[in-house]
């Protein structure tokens, strides 16, 4: 039985919980491999809804184990809020069906501030963070002065590490002209917050090594599109984590071996939240039709989504980046009753015809879409849950994106509804 990543393939918000928690009910172990509670996706099971920032999705499903393995930062406050939240609608949650990498580093309230106040210093150069503090808590994992989950077992040796990191940000708060944080008061916040994170501690690296030598069907959740990965997406309007495939194996402690299948989440059209190039972005009539129809609005944020046609020349850029097998075509509905569909097929910088998206911030700025035009269709896809009923126009519409991406459709969903997908190739077959 194969093991599945799951990755957006555009900017975020493609789509990835309805699938993910398909997939999930397919699945023995879901594991979060990267980002932190910046990113959010929201299940309809049975008609009751779930909205999941940290917590992996097959949490909410009976007899999977859920992993939030090493390369996640975990905000240990945030994180006790979602577990209440989802108890509170009758989600059993312990130690059975919940595990946290030892050596996953923690974001703390001074990460928090910081990003705002980042964000407030920079003005109209400020990159459009959550303000979360992921980016802070990278830094701090990378700079080797974070505190991680194992850390809060042992609180003699973390008064030591909590010093150590505050030597680091009292610092930049003088600079910023903040007042200093107390050592005393930050020991004392991770000390009361411990005994609700460390039931769920474990050595998240050999749990998988065992469950994968079992034969357990594992799944991949990312969290962010390709496009905001750290390295290879449209830097610096991007996250602070690698959001692509290869993470998987990073940020679980399970090797590159392990990966059978990489399914990318692929929304019909394309969405972005926040600053950023967005070439294909549409500042009119479709654009507003395409965001009201879709409900295009963060889960986490409550941002609201700028929208633009479908960019080929994106998203196979990210297949080959992200090591995409296959992908699963979301909000298809979205698109009916269209006359015409847009989809970008290259782009012009300067005058020449390219077919990528350079890395220059400036570039990104300056490419302009080439499109083709399609056919739309009038009928309703809405609930379609196999090819025989969808319109002919959207057929050709959707084989002309395989074409142009030079990947294979596995899976379209055609409703927020798990079970209004069509099936074209079960990922954990392959």
């Amino acid at each position: 039985m194969a093991n599945v990543v799951v990755v957006g393939s555009q900017w975020g918000d493609e789509g990835k919980g309805k699938i993910v928690d398909w997939l999930s009910d397919r699945a023995d172990v879901v594991v979060r491999f990267q980002g932190g509670h910046n990113a959010g996706h929201t299940l309809v099971i049975d008609g009751k809804t779930y909205k999941l920032s940290l917590l992996p999705s097959g949490v909410v499903r009976p007899g999977k184990l859920a992993v939030i393995g090493n390369g996640v930062v975990i905000d240990p406050w945030a994180l006790a809020e979602e577990i209440a939240s989802l108890e509170a609608q009758g989600v059993a949650i312990g130690r059975d069906n919940l595990r946290i990498a030892e050596n996953a580093t923690l974001i703390l309230p001074l990460h928090r501030e910081l990003d705002g106040l980042r964000e407030a210093a920079a003005g109209a150069g400020r990159i459009g963070t959550t303000k979360r503090g992921i980016g802070p808590a990278y830094e701090d994992k990378v700079g080797r002065r974070a505190i991680r989950v194992q850390d809060l077992k042992n609180l003699q040796s973390l008064e030591a590490k909590v010093a150590r990191i505050l030597t680091h940000h009292n610092a930049l708060r003088r600079g910023l002209g903040e007042p200093e944080i107390s050592a005393d008061e930050l020991f004392g916040a991770l000390k009361e917050i411990a005994p609700r994170i460390l039931p769920y501690m474990d050595t998240v690296w050999k749990l998988l090594d065992g469950e994968r030598r079992r034969g357990r069907r594992i799944l991949f959740e990312g969290a962010q599109g390709a496009l905001l990965d750290i390295d290879h997406g449209t830097y610096p309007f991007v996250t602070s984590s690698n959001t692509v495939a290869a993470q998987a194996a990073t940020g679980s402690g399970l090797g590159p071996r392990a990966i059978d299948y990489v399914l990318g989440i692929t929304k019909a059209y394309t969405t972005r939240v926040g600053k950023g190039p967005f070439p294909t972005e549409l500042h009119d009539a479709i654009g507003e039709r395409l965001g009201e129809r879709g409900r295009e609005f963060g889960t986490v944020t409550g941002r609201k989504r700028r929208c633009g046609w479908f960019d080929a020349c994106l998203v196979r850029q990210t297949i080959k980046v992200a090591g995409i097998t296959g992908i699963a075509l979301t909000k298809l509905d979205v698109l009916d009753g269209f006359e015409e569909l847009k989809v970008c097929v290259g782009y012009r910088l300067d005058g020449a015809e390219i077919d990528h998206l350079p890395a220059g911030e400036g570039a990104q700025q300056r490419v302009e879409p080439i499109y083709e035009t399609m056919p739309g269709w009038s009928q309703s896809t809405a609930g379609a849950r196999s090819w025989a009923e969808l319109p002919a126009q959207c057929i050709k519409y959707v084989r002309r994106l395989e074409e142009l991406i030079e990947a294979p459709v596995a899976m379209l969903s055609t409703s927020p509804e798990r079970d209004d997908t069509i099936l074209v190739h079960d990922p954990f077959e392959d």
